[in-house]
């Protein structure tokens, strides 16, 4: 198993405990991008990519997204299937009731993320990378 699929479990690790609060893993320029949902957009940097985490999961009461499966595409991206839930706090929706099924592509760069890619349909993920499922 390469360092990047390492680093990129161990961030998931911590993300399935609920724990968003750590960005020791991110490069200071790091750049997010979320590609479809209810909250699409980009950010850059660690100030703008913490707001932009806060703001998300603190719309949602028990959010937890949880890996299902780790794909290393090359020596700088590893693709992670995953699963999402949780209840919108204003809404009362449950994301379940939401395609859950995402993907998060991280791009490594020395040793940090320097970009993520959020997907909230999986789907979409695999046709963008030219991915079978």
């Amino acid at each position: 198993m390469s360092e990047n699929l390492d680093l990129v479990r161990s961030i998931y690790t911590t993300w399935e405990r609920g724990d968003f609060a750590s960005a020791a893993w991110a490069h200071p320029e790091i750049q997010l991008v979320v590609a479809d949902g209810p909250m699409p957009g980009a950010w850059k940097g660690l100030a703008e990519l913490g707001e932009a985490w806060h703001e998300w999961t603190d719309a949602w009461a028990g959010f937890q997204a949880v890996a299902e499966e780790y794909r290393e595409l090359d020596a700088d991206r590893v693709l992670v299937l995953i699963r999402r839930s949780g209840r919108g706090k204003t809404s009362g929706m449950e994301l379940e009731q939401m395609r859950t099924e995402g993907a998060s592509l991280f791009r490594i760069r020395d040793g940090k993320v320097i970009g993520i890619v959020n997907y909230f349909d999986r789907k979409r993920a695999l046709a963008d990378l030219d991915l079978a499922e």
